[in-house]
């Protein structure tokens, strides 16, 4: 059975789905809702074991598709941010009738460096978040928080944002940090990405050191209709740092699907 997702609505219009990152919550998305209230109906989820939603046993991927599965019946567009963009790539993979376009903001088919695939966080990295999650969570989130915004000509504006969204609107489960960041480890969806059929937009910035633009560069290759925006100067999260940038790049990605 899927949990209940605690999903935040705005506006009217088109359903559009937003799907946020590792520990986060949907909370992080409200400035792009605001901004895209008149136009479409933003829907701010929190995956299962952040902010106000539950758990899922097991704890994967395809557990979090159903749950969505589940909350939306109807077609929608979807955004996935991070972690959520993997998640919203499962969904499209598994559902293609129902998701009209799909838009990976700062996201990767494969998040952990393997032999073949350099632009990706080093295992060493995923590691030592692991251990010191044990001991100090509360300290390891801001950390991870600061890595995606190092880089950032707005470095201190994107980690003051979400780090306020972040514990304003719901603490995740630790069980669900700990297990989360074991998907941002083994998740590798590199082989069927050339199976995604449908209007996509990849939103990256070249200043990210988690989500390298190598990553974003080979998924469009992969997809070589989609529409690939890069944003300069942007680190992680250019929702945040680059917001009147982004929210024209998706007005007129959603628009015109």
């Amino acid at each position: 059975m899927s949990p209940e997702l605690f999903v935040e609505t705005r506006g009217h219009g088109p359903d559009v789905v937003f799907l946020h990152g590792w520990a986060m919550n949907g909370a992080v998305w409200r400035p792009v809702a605001e901004r895209l209230a008149q136009d479409f109906c933003c829907h701010l989820v929190d995956l299962p074991g952040h902010g106000g939603s539950g758990m899922v046993e097991p704890y994967s991927i395809e557990a979090m598709v159903a749950a969505l599965d589940a909350a939306f019946p109807l077609p929608v567009q979807v955004v996935g941010w991070s972690l959520g963009g993997a998640v919203a790539t499962r969904w499209t993979l598994a559902q293609p009738e129902k998701i009209r376009s799909l838009t990976l903001v700062a996201s990767s088919p494969c998040f952990a460096q393997r032999d073949d695939w350099p632009s990706a966080m080093p295992l060493a990295t995923l590691a030592q978040f692991a251990a010191s999650l044990q001991t100090d969570w509360r300290g390891t989130l801001k950390r991870f928080i600061s890595l995606q915004a190092m880089g950032d000509a707005s470095a201190r504006v994107v980690a003051r944002g979400l780090t306020d969204e972040l514990f304003a609107h719901g603490e995740p489960q630790a069980e669900a940090l700990a297990a989360a960041l074991e998907l941002l480890r083994s998740t590798d969806l590199r082989s069927e990405i050339a199976r995604l059929d449908l209007p996509m937009l990849l939103q990256y910035g070249d200043k990210d050191t988690l989500t390298p633009l190598g990553a974003a560069i080979w998924l469009s290759a992969q997809q070589p209709n989609a529409t690939f925006i890069v944003h300069r100067g942007a680190a992680h999260a250019p929702f945040i740092s680059h917001l009147d940038e982004f929210v024209d790049c998706q007005r007129r990605f959603l628009a015109g699907v």
